[in-house]
């Protein structure tokens, strides 16, 4: 099956009203992933650095959920902001701790250094190396300049993983598409480890990617590479991920 047919079954980044900014609840996020045949997503809601975001202890209080709502496994998670160049997270290591999945991004309109190419590299490269840190989101933004193959080098090493974020094939994140491009090509010819992502913040965004998976299907990226387009494969980096915190 081409790609362009398929949608991932694990959504790994997702939004609810908690991130201050999003239109829908968990549960409504669920059900839109269960009509679309998938099995899981996970819940990664924006931190306190953004404004209105959910309150550095989200990952606390996550635990009170069920692990499968509506017959969809649900990933507990966070989207913390790197807050600077001296490489600040707003979701200290004891709550980090407690997180299934957790990605680092830059956003634009909190980061005014983000013009420097060179100290945004280097900054990503150290939130790859922090090993309770699994992805980079959306580092394909053209307005956060960095280097690729840095990226997608160290992400190999650390046996991390890089983000295709949809939003980047849409008007939310103008003047992305080619920069994306060259970001997927960046990750087939390192054979780096991807996940494909809607960054829902609406329930009915929850595993629409068809635009991203049909340019994957273009550039003919590899199946192989795409952790999250079936469960077991992601939970298999889970387990990849426990053994690398192990005694942490």
């Amino acid at each position: 099956m081409q790609l362009r047919e398929m949608i991932p079954e694990v959504d790994t980044h997702t939004h609810t009203i908690l991130s201050g900014h999003a239109w829908s609840t968990l549960t409504e996020n669920c059900l839109a992933a269960k009509k679309r045949g998938m099995k899981g997503l996970c819940l990664t809601e924006h931190a306190p650095g953004i404004e209105c975001g959910a309150p550095s202890f989200i990952p606390h209080s996550q635990r009170m959920l069920p692990d499968v709502i509506e017959g969809i496994r649900v990933y507990k998670g966070v989207e913390m902001n790197i807050l600077d160049h001296q490489n600040r997270v707003d979701i200290p290591p004891h709550y980090l701790k407690l997180c299934e999945f957790a990605i680092a991004s830059i956003h634009t309109h909190m980061f005014p250094e983000r013009a420097d190419r060179e100290a945004n590299t280097a900054t990503y490269l150290e939130m790859l190396r922090n090993p309770w840190i699994d992805i980079l989101g959306h580092a394909d933004d053209p307005s956060v300049p960095c280097d690729f193959e840095a990226l997608a080098a160290e992400a190999r090493r650390q046996g991390k993983l890089l983000e295709l974020n949809n939003n980047s094939t849409t008007p939310h994140r103008p003047g992305s598409l080619q920069s994306l491009k060259a970001y997927i090509l960046c990750c087939k010819k390192n054979r780096q480890r991807v996940c494909v992502a809607s960054d829902a913040h609406f329930h009915t965004m929850v595993g629409s990617v068809t635009p991203l998976m049909t340019l994957l299907d273009e550039l003919e990226f590899p199946q192989e590479l795409i952790v999250n387009l079936y469960q077991e494969r992601f939970e298999a980096y889970l387990q990849e991920r426990k053994a690398r915190l192990k005694g942490l």
